[in-house]
């Protein structure tokens, strides 16, 4: 096996391995898989970095590399527009932590988003988002006033935002738009979400407006690692009122 072309060989073999353990279990050193496959530390790392590539690893500074399995970040009518509930949906433990809070003037862009004069004063704040104890994004959210007079305070006791804005605003909070999209992280998202490739990154940016008032009460951007997470959108009915959808599952086609 040769230190060009072993590598891709040597990914290959784990590949098939990782398809069997379970997310989270430690993968071999680089030097236990130069022993092992008996190569050099540039084929063992090249193996490791190519299954970080494909998203079947994940590296974590200081700890080692682990079996990765994104999860699937649903986007629909039906769920609620709250990152705890979603991740928690997908069968994964969330966390949030906020990096930055205060109260600045909304730029023009904000203030449209928002429904809110230019300048106005409004809440923002910087979160960094884990999935199982893992780095999984980071978001910048923008909160009307008048849904939150206090919003650090109050996210010390609450992470969940969904949730804060139930108890203390009484807001029935609903996503009325959302784009999503791909890019290549600025290296200041891509340092915070601990990348240690530079790779596009999954955009989600998001109203969310009060159900019974269709006021707008938060505007939010985020950046989610695409090893970590998947986002899916549903869009539709599926119910069984769809003739068509009716006519597949009774095999009653004219």
């Amino acid at each position: 096996m040769t230190e060009r072309s072993g590598y891709h060989d040597i990914a290959c073999v784990l590949a098939d391995e990782i398809s069997e353990l379970e997310t989270g279990t430690k993968l071999a050193s680089e030097h236990e898989l130069m022993h092992r496959f008996g190569v050099g530390r540039a084929s063992a790392r090249a193996a490791v970095q190519e299954l970080e590539r494909r998203g079947l690893v994940r590296r974590v500074r200081g700890s080692g590399t682990f079996v990765n399995r994104p999860i699937d970040y649903l986007i629909s009518h039906e769920q609620r527009p709250s990152w705890h509930r979603t991740v928690e949906a997908a069968g994964a433990t969330p966390r949030s932590t906020v990096l930055s809070s205060d109260v600045r003037p909304a730029s023009a862009r904000e203030a449209a988003y928002l429904g809110v004069a230019p300048g106005t004063e409004v809440h923002h704040m910087r979160r960094l988002r884990f999935v199982d104890g893992n780095v999984a994004a980071i978001g910048d959210e923008w909160v009307t006033r008048e849904a939150l007079t206090e919003l650090g305070s109050a996210l010390r006791v609450e992470e969940s935002l969904d949730e804060l804005l139930r108890q203390m605003g009484r807001f029935d909070v609903v996503r009325s738009w959302c784009r999503i999209g791909t890019e290549v992280p600025a290296p200041e998202i891509a340092d915070a979400l601990e990348m240690n490739f530079v790779t596009p990154v999954w955009t989600v940016e998001s109203i969310n407006r009060d159900a019974d008032t269709g006021v707008a009460v938060t505007y939010s951007m985020s950046w989610m690692r695409a090893d970590m997470i998947r986002v899916v959108m549903e869009i539709g009915d599926r119910s069984v009122s769809n003739p068509l959808e009716s006519q597949r599952r009774t095999g009653t086609f004219a």
